[in-house]
């Protein structure tokens, strides 16, 4: 087999074929043409020896054909992918080629997606627009905690957990990404309980609440709990798209057609292959095939937090989520995009962050985001109330351009999570 009929340096795709950014680091004894080649053959339609290839089959190999300080760009025809098929599309551009022998490391860094693709998918369903509109919400980030402890608590213990959140002034409770339906904490009575408290919220503070109850399981058994979370009244839920597997988010999003719930999406397991910044796939791509498919929200780290988040890396999955057009940007290693008429994905900030905090994520993310506190409502000295109403404190302070210092001179809570936790960034 010769790799090399896969490259083409100087080759002018057409807006039509799908477009990959790849870091390719070579094994010993290849070189840089000849890794590129193989990853190029094996994620289209080489082999490794020789076999009878038509013409017509030869239309269908990529191509390499640009090439920048370790990086490649490979072009893919459009015909090589199943419309509307993430799981093929994924397991053609990021599938077998991390394992191979020619390259030492190899990572898939993002995505040129062209209209062909694009059109072929739904996309959020209500986005960040129709987040904000059940919200009734318009010119602030949205909050969210987590109870904690974040597993082990009773439907009881959890939602009344959830009340405090909610009337301390936080908009959305959520579930843990490891939170489902165990022993100590069956799934519809815990959305029976918390619904009920978040009805009790609304009428105390006049303000629309949320609950996301965690879905993620067998495809079947998350679809039943999705109709519950419907039929008791609920607006959201949250599957840990990663775990859960791209058909079966593929399988909730066509049922939510008709079942019309918020999608949120969390990440877990994503590390497992977008951290080594030599090897795997990088985040982006998952938020690039989570918009495509069709959630309404996305966790992608904090920058501030305890996750690892470089700037970098955030700011471009920021741009991937909430722009319609972004033009190639090297610098973030983005390629272009033009989502069309799929609606913008609201970026979630989470992970290590409490009030101190909030002013560099706003300055980061902006109004539009979910920032999402745990610990640092949970673990305020005066109690979950007191730690809800410091996190809506400290928007208000940034929101009206005052230091959080000086806010905190007339705002107890606030002042008393900056006695506990100041500026700190967790380690």
């Amino acid at each position: 087999m010769n790799y090399l009929e896969f490259v083409e340096w100087g080759y002018k795709p057409s807006p039509d074929e799908l477009i990959c950014l790849f870091r390719v680091e070579p094994s010993h004894g290849f070189s840089f043409d000849e890794a590129v080649g193989r990853v190029a053959s094996e994620s289209s339609n080489g082999t490794w020896t020789e076999v009878f290839v038509s013409e017509e089959v030869r239309k269908l190999s990529a191509k390499a054909y640009e090439k920048t300080n370790g990086y490649v760009k490979i072009a893919y025809p459009v015909n090589l992918f199943e419309p509307g098929n993430m799981p093929q599309i994924l397991s053609s551009i990021a599938g077998n080629i991390f394992g191979m022998k020619a390259v030492a490391n190899l990572r898939l860094e993002d995505v040129y997606w062209p209209p062909k693709i694009v059109e072929t998918f739904k996309g959020p369903k209500h986005g960040i627009n129709g987040v904000r509109e059940t919200l009734k919400v318009k010119n602030r980030p949205l909050t969210a905690t987590v109870p904690k402890p974040k597993v082990g608590m009773t439907p009881d213990e959890h939602s009344w957990a959830a009340y405090e959140i909610w009337v301390g002034g936080v908009d959305i409770v959520k579930d843990d990404e490891n939170l489902t339906s165990q022993r100590f904490n069956r799934f519809k009575e815990r959305v029976e309980k918390t619904l009920r408290m978040r009805e009790k919220a609304e009428g105390e503070t006049g303000e629309r609440k949320c609950y996301m109850p965690n879905i993620s399981a067998e495809t079947g058994e998350m679809i039943k709990r999705a109709e519950a979370v419907r039929d008791l009244g609920g607006e959201y839920v949250m599957i840990d798209i990663l775990t859960c597997g791209w058909a079966s988010l593929q399988t909730i999003r066509e049922r939510n057609e008709e079942l019309n719930l918020i999608l949120h999406a969390h990440r877990a397991f994503h590390a497992a292959f977008t951290r080594n910044p030599k090897h795997g796939m990088s985040m982006k791509v998952v938020a690039e095939a989570a918009r495509l498919v069709g959630v309404d929200q996305l966790h992608v780290g904090t920058v501030v937090g305890k996750l690892e988040s470089p700037l970098k890396d955030v700011a471009a999955l920021i741009k991937i989520l909430r722009e319609e057009k972004i033009n190639e940007n090297m610098d973030l290693k983005l390629l272009n995009k033009n989502w069309q008429k799929l609606k913008p994905v609201l970026p979630v900030s989470s992970g290590g962050l409490h009030p101190g905090l909030i002013p560099e994520v706003m300055k980061i993310f902006g109004v539009n985001v979910l920032i999402q506190v745990g610990g640092g409502v949970l673990g305020h000295p005066d109690g979950v109330r007191s730690g809800a109403a410091a996190v809506r404190q400290a928007i208000e302070a940034v929101s009206k351009g005052i230091s959080l210092k000086e806010y905190a001179v007339n705002h107890k809570e606030l002042s008393r999570a900056l006695e506990k936790w100041g500026y700190i960034k967790p380690k």
